[in-house]
């Protein structure tokens, strides 16, 4: 099996320099910075899942999951604002062609939005009266379109499904359309500005309703073929890795300058770094199992079809297993970096932070049963 790459492979160091020196400033900001966006946009980091015909990158699921684990390892606010946009894009399969073209003309488009149906959409006779309000919309300043979940009512009584379960349906509103309220207020991935937003009695066309499964997708790319719970359990995991990467050099950093101070506890720093080669190779051999399920189910993919059960399950345990693993090595090693580790306003503690915070995501929380 080959060697997974460093996420420093996927990632130009010129980038990586630029995402650093403005992570400090976004998070004082409560925002992305200018240049990470100019570089955001430049790179086109929001449209990785775009087709080429819309401006996008067409990347395959395992090259977009090797881009989002770099921008993490760079920067946990950017990785997680590009990998929740660069998500919600990904919808661009499920919209019509006209609508799509409308939409992603724009070089700067951004998709934000939530996937809990909070909203309620009464169907009227040529479309929906939607009214209701959504949290953690990532990136939702620099937003263009949001996306949201409603339940549908009908002559006052809700619509369900065969097996008596509430009927769901996807939505998607301009910015003008709705209400932003700026309550993103957390410990770490302050710079992501996930905020609310809202609408009330807000009239659309039919047009604004999209599903998202295969059999209802306009794009036929594979890419638009593989469910969804399996990719976003995947790119979700990979900001985790990627975060967990980031805490682990400048724990390293962390222990070289105790071992070169006076006085230093070479025996105590000694267990210190066998801790961090340990945490290094966990890391790596679960990261390894995931990519290799990852690019497995993609493959299986595209020679199939579809993707069997046996290799969605594969994707969902790699990505639980690696998620773990990472939860476990910045925990272990955190204590052994210091009062530096603890101090606002440092490097490490911001990626503490993130971390901490965007491993609350309760989709990896728990093993598959």
């Amino acid at each position: 099996m080959q060697t997974v790459p460093h996420p420093s492979a996927f990632l130009q160091p010129s980038f990586v320099k630029t995402l650093r020196q403005t992570a400090a400033a976004a998070e004082k900001s409560g925002k992305l910075h200018p240049r990470q966006l100019e570089l955001i946009y430049a790179q086109r980091w929001f449209k990785l899942f775009v087709p080429r015909d819309y401006g996008g990158l067409q990347l395959t699921l395992p090259e977009a999951l090797h881009t989002e684990e770099s921008l993490a390892w760079a920067d946990g606010s950017v990785g997680w604002t590009v990998t929740l946009c660069s998500g919600a894009c990904w919808f661009v399969g499920f919209l019509p062609p006209d609508v799509a073209v409308r939409l992603f003309h724009d070089p700067e488009v951004c998709l934000a939005g939530s996937g809990r149906p909070s909203g309620r959409a009464i169907c009227t006779g040529n479309g929906y009266e939607i009214t209701g309000s959504w949290d953690y919309a990532t990136g939702a300043p620099h937003a263009t379109v949001f996306t949201v979940n409603c339940v549908l009512e009908k002559d006052g009584a809700v619509l369900r499904n065969e097996d008596g379960s509430p009927l769901i349906r996807s939505f998607w509103f301009l910015k003008d359309e709705v209400t932003l309220t700026e309550n993103w207020q957390t410990t770490g991935m302050i710079a992501t500005a996930s905020h609310s937003f809202s609408v009330e009695r807000l009239r659309v066309p039919s047009a604004r309703c999209f599903r998202i499964d295969g059999a209802s997708a306009f794009l036929k790319d594979p890419l638009y073929q593989y469910p969804f719970l399996q990719f976003a359990e995947a790119t979700l995991v990979v900001n985790s890795s990627g975060m967990a990467a980031h805490f682990m050099e400048l724990c390293h950093d962390q222990l070289t300058r105790k071992r070169q101070a006076p006085h230093s506890n070479a025996p105590r720093i000694l267990l210190a770094e066998q801790l961090l080669e340990k945490s290094r190779n966990s890391w790596q051999r679960d990261r390894q199992s995931f990519y290799a399920a990852v690019q497995d189910s993609w493959d299986r993919l595209v020679t199939e079809g579809s993707v069997p059960p046996d290799a969605l399950k594969a994707v969902s345990n790699t990505s639980r297993q690696l998620a773990a693993t990472a939860r476990k090595l910045v925990d272990e090693l955190y204590p052994h970096c210091g009062l530096s580790a603890a101090t606002a306003g440092t490097e490490i503690n911001r990626v503490w932070r993130d971390f901490h915070t965007a491993t609350q995501h309760s989709l990896l929380t728990y093993p598959t049963e």
